[in-house]
Order: structure tokens, then C-alpha cells, then sequence
């Protein structure tokens, strides 16, 4: 840089001192990009680095993402937002229950428009300190009906899932991405998604297990905060705020293509091996 270019620079830092921009372009850190925890090359995940969330109306909730992975090597801590006047909808909360999560979706939750055809909230179910939890995508027509996630056909499977791995329903804790059920049964779409996952990230966060199993596309898409397919890291392992996650193909899935069962136990052996289990004896 010659002379006349510097003293140009230098004049322009000092005036955008004197404007108080300083800290925008001094003591930036870089954002953290996502890793797989295996070897080999990572999926181009886009995971960008958290904000505070602001406390928002319950009528226009803020635009949510799910939070970064932390890297391999994660000498620096996952940013986690301060709680003063902290609104229902941040990812942190001290001293959250689920018992308080539920309480604030209330009884008769219109943030979205799936409210509209709506039976009953699904919220989630199971052990609220299990080591493992599965991450659908959305209630279905019985789960509508019931109230309870993963009680129809696809429910039954994985049932059956679990309890190859060694477990009990009551073992482990169940819920999806959005709580009410999508017309159809189709995905939930991205407005959707964006108001209710924040509850989701919550309950993680009082749940803390040790190994998290994303169910099918939307699920694993919403928490690794990408749009590619699953079969691009399906079986991979990655971090999730200290938590193992885990994607593996929706039971939906398996029940119309059967042949994929093969592929998904040996998912389901990964995460027995992290949480020390044994199969089921026949």
C-alpha cells in the first residue's frame, strides 16, 4: 500500500471512530462452521452463528434457525443468549422446565396457521431426563387425535425400534418439529417451522440428552439448519450443544420401503454404542 493510500485509510478509521463504528470492524470473530464428527469430508451445512433473540409479541414470533453445531474442536463455547426479559420463544431460559414450555405454548397456541384444523397440541412424551430423543416432523392424524407423538403406524415401528435397541418407550422422550399437525399430513413449511422450533431447541435444552435421532428429512434439515437430503449424511454423526445427533430415515419412510430397515438399524447400532446398550435378545 503506498503512502497516500494509507494516510487515506488511516484518516477514514479515525473518522469512523469519532463516529462510534469502531466495534464494527475491530474484535469480530469469525463464525464457527459445522463438522462432522467422523472422518471425512463435511456436508456444505450452512450453520451461521446465533443472535440474541429480542422479546417478541406471541402474535408476530421472531424468525427462528436452528442453533450452529458446534465444531470438532470447540474450544469456544456456544453463545447462549442473555435472559433478561427473555421472551417465550428464546432457545435458553434459566431455570426452564418442560412442565413451563408447555405452559407457554398454551392450551390454545395460534402463533401459525396449522392452529386451524387442529385437534390438540402434541407436545412430546417420555422420560424428561432420557440419555436419547427422537425428533419427528409433525403430529399425524392419530397423533392429532391423541395427543401424543408416534402412536399410529409409523408410531408403532418405531416403537418397535426402540425396543430393538434394548429400551422402552417410557425410556427415552419423543417429539417433533412442530406440534400440530400439517394439513394432509404434508411437511410443515418453512413459516411453520420457524415459529414452533423454538420450543423444540428448549426442550433439548432442559432435556439434554446424550444422543439426539433426528426422524426423516424435516426433522434433520431443521436442526443441522439445511436444505440438503438426508441420504447426504444420513448415519453421520455431529454436535448439537454437547449433545451427539444423529439422522436416520422416518419410520413413515420404512413402512413404504422396507428394504431401508437394513440401513437404519445400522443407525440405531451407532447410537447403542454411544449409550453402551445391547440389542434385544429374540
Amino acid at each position: 500500500m503506498d503512502q497516500n493510500k494509507f494516510t487515506r485509510a488511516e484518516a477514514w478509521l479515525r473518522y469512523a471512530d469519532d463516529l462510534g463504528l469502531g466495534p464494527y470492524y475491530r474484535d469480530r470473530a469469525a463464525p464457527q462452521p459445522a463438522e462432522r464428527l467422523s472422518s471425512g469430508a463435511p456436508p456444505e451445512i450452512s450453520a451461521p452463528a446465533p443472535t440474541s433473540s429480542p422479546a417478541v409479541a406471541a402474535a408476530a414470533p421472531p424468525r427462528s434457525s436452528a442453533p450452529p453445531l458446534a465444531p470438532k474442536s470447540a474450544a469456544v463455547p456456544v453463545f447462549v443468549p442473555p435472559t433478561t426479559g427473555a421472551s417465550l420463544f428464546e432457545e435458553h431460559i434459566e431455570g426452564d422446565t418442560l412442565d413451563r414450555i408447555r405452559t407457554d405454548i398454551g392450551p390454545n397456541c395460534t402463533r401459525c396457521k396449522l392452529h386451524k384444523a387442529r385437534t390438540n397440541i402434541v407436545f412430546g412424551v417420555g422420560n424428561p431426563k432420557a440419555q436419547l430423543v427422537f425428533v419427528g416432523e409433525g403430529p399425524g392424524r392419530d397423533e392429532d387425535e391423541q395427543g401424543e407423538p408416534f402412536v399410529g403406524r409409523a408410531g408403532k415401528l418405531l416403537t418397535q425400534m426402540i425396543e430393538a435397541m434394548g429400551l422402552r418407550r417410557s425410556d427415552v422422550y419423543i417429539c417433533n418439529v412442530v406440534k400440530c399437525r400439517p394439513p394432509e399430513n404434508r411437511l410443515p413449511e418453512k413459516d411453520e417451522i420457524a415459529t414452533c422450533s423454538p420450543f423444540l431447541f428448549r426442550q433439548l435444552g432442559v432435556i439434554r440428552p446424550k444422543v439426539i435421532c433426528c426422524l426423516g428429512s424435516c426433522s434433520a434439515q431443521t436442526m443441522l439448519n439445511t436444505n440438503q437430503g438426508i441420504s447426504r449424511f444420513r448415519g453421520e454423526w455431529f454436535d448439537y450443544r454437547g449433545s451427539k445427533l444423529i439422522a436416520t430415515y422416518h419410520p413413515a419412510y420404512l413402512l413404504r420401503n422396507p428394504p431401508a430397515k437394513s440401513e437404519v438399524w445400522k443407525d440405531l447400532q451407532k447410537i447403542m454404542a454411544v449409550l453402551g446398550l445391547e440389542p434385544k435378545k429374540r
